[in-house]
């Protein structure tokens, strides 16, 4: 269901703090709080010693201590006390997850510690730029991660279910061209002569026509980049309003998913009123895909098993992201077959310790 060699947004950075905060991603329950010189730390939720819960515990200097008979782990997972006896058993230890901290988001690989690459966490620099303003969001969707996915790689549904906010009949009307680059699909979508989306329009002070762009960056599994705007008729996309959609997509089980959410501009940067209008703006917008992917998780569960989607030419990305999504299942169940979430050796590597701050 799942690939787990990669990176999955599991946080915002001020989420976590000396207090333990709970998160499951990819069925794995996972506890994250931070060390006192800040550094955040990702290990399972679940003691050693019964299997009770560690994030409803607290921290003790960089340990996390369990709420129910005391048992501490250190940041690599390792068990540092037990409170009833002064020796420590060889196997109390806990799963210890390579962790990124990065423009605000906290990342955690799921896979085998040895992978981890942290050079495979993508770009989210406009989070981070003070060029650039944005506006943030997260929602538990009641459905699987796969049609987050294809709704941001097929963006014609803005047509319908956004009409007054980003949707116009002029996106359907207009084709895509799909690169491939390894686990990297772009579906680009240029529309030129038209207006600009209700919702931007007052904040770019945009009035006539202009040429309108899409450009969804999948980065397969966990993570979309939306490169939009809008630019003078037959200028550089560059030179124009621009956008930044950052889409942080964490499977939590089969049927639900939370998206971290990121809307990044370089218009009207220092207008609050601008800020507050897009924040109240795009909340429709989320709430109108969570609603509608909700229905359609529920259409899926209830068609027969012999019925499958049917695909057009605007699915062109969609179709690609799928036979790379279905590429990496396999290679990952061939190398390793054993239950998912378990890394190979048993213990913690050195890169399930190092934490990457920028």
């Amino acid at each position: 269901m799942f690939v787990l060699n990669t990176w999955y947004v599991a946080a915002w950075s001020v989420e976590v703090t000396a207090n333990p905060v709970r998160r499951v991603i990819c069925k794995q329950p996972i506890v994250l709080y931070r060390t006192p010189d800040s550094a955040p730390v990702a290990l399972a939720d679940r003691c050693a010693h019964r299997a009770y819960p560690l994030s409803t515990g607290r921290t003790v200097g960089d340990s996390i201590e369990c709420g129910y008979h005391g048992f501490a782990y250190g940041p690599d997972g390792v068990c540092t006390r037990v409170p009833a006896q002064p020796a420590i058993p060889a196997r109390a230890r806990v799963r210890s997850y390579p962790v990124v901290e990065k423009d605000g988001w906290i990342w955690v690989w799921t896979g085998d510690a040895e992978l981890a690459d942290v050079t495979m966490v993508p770009d989210t620099h406009w989070m981070n730029d003070p060029a650039w303003a944005t506006v943030t969001h997260t929602m538990l969707f009641e459905c699987r991660h796969d049609l987050i996915h294809d709704n941001l790689l097929d963006l014609t549904h803005e047509s319908f279910l956004h009409k007054t906010t980003v949707g116009d009949d002029y996106i359907y009307e207009h084709g895509i061209t799909v690169e491939v680059d390894g686990r990297v699909v772009t579906a680009d979508r240029l529309m030129p002569g038209v207006q600009a989306p209700p919702l931007y329009a007052r904040t770019m002070a945009a009035e006539g026509l202009y040429d309108r762009f899409h450009a969804t960056e999948f980065h397969i599994p966990s993570y979309h980049v939306l490169h939009s705007g809008i630019t003078g008729q037959g200028q550089p996309r560059e030179d124009g309003y621009l956008i930044k959609v950052l889409n942080g997509i964490t499977p939590v089980d089969e049927k639900t998913t939370w998206y971290y959410y990121a809307f990044s501009r370089n218009f009207a940067v220092d207008a609050a009123w601008a800020t507050d209008e897009l924040e109240a703006g795009l909340a429709t917008v989320l709430q109108e895909d969570a609603d509608a992917l909700r229905e359609q998780e529920r259409g899926m569960q209830e068609r027969p098993e012999a019925e499958h989607d049917v695909l057009i030419a605007q699915d062109a990305g969609v179709a690609k992201a799928r036979r790379i999504l279905s590429r990496l299942l396999a290679e990952e169940q061939q190398t390793d077959p054993r239950a998912p979430g378990t890394d190979r050796s048993g213990a913690t590597s050195r890169a399930a310790s190092a934490t990457a701050r920028s």
